[in-house]
């Protein structure tokens, strides 16, 4: 079980989580800017295809919140929680996560990017979203997911060395 921490050490892991979720935020912005501008429109027959290549809004996001979403996991579950927690329950834990917001997140956002016509629509419904994403994560990791495993990955590989030793 991890130990209590201050408020000057929360304070520090609120803002590491806030600097690996910008540098997570600009691999969303790029990859979706890139697919949101680059991607041509399809005639396909193929459902899937029509609605990722021809939506306003969900197909970009979609692709560039999973790269986000797998940048963010690996870093802050290292540098930020520094917890030695099992990674594949850890990850299932954030895929549940992911399982509410993303539909909520993508459908709210192909509304407003239907509703508005401004080329720029897209982009301040991104930002809103990574917003609303980079706060809700965190408080869900801190208080669901690594909650009882924080500060314990320098514990474990100690552990691991002390038993190696042996």
């Amino acid at each position: 079980m991890a130990a209590k921490m201050g408020k000057k050490e929360n304070a520090l892991q609120a803002i590491k989580f806030a600097c690996f979720s910008a540098s997570a935020g600009i691999i969303q912005i790029v990859s979706f800017t890139l697919l949101n501008e680059l991607l041509p429109t399809t005639d396909s027959t193929n459902a899937i295809a029509q609605w990722f290549f021809n939506s306003e809004y969900g197909g970009s996001y979609l692709v560039a919140l999973t790269l986000s979403v797998l940048w963010n996991f690996t870093f802050n579950r290292k540098f930020t929680f520094k917890s030695a927690a099992n990674i594949p329950v850890a990850m299932l834990k954030i895929f549940a996560f992911y399982c509410v917001f993303t539909p909520v997140s993508t459908i709210l956002g192909e509304m407003v990017a239907q509703r508005f016509t401004a080329s720029y629509v897209e982009y301040i419904i991104l930002a809103v979203t990574m917003a609303t994403n980079m706060i809700s994560e965190f408080l869900y990791c801190r208080f669901f997911v690594y909650k009882n495993s924080m500060n314990t990955l320098n514990d474990k590989s100690s552990e691991e060395k002390e038993t190696n030793n042996v």
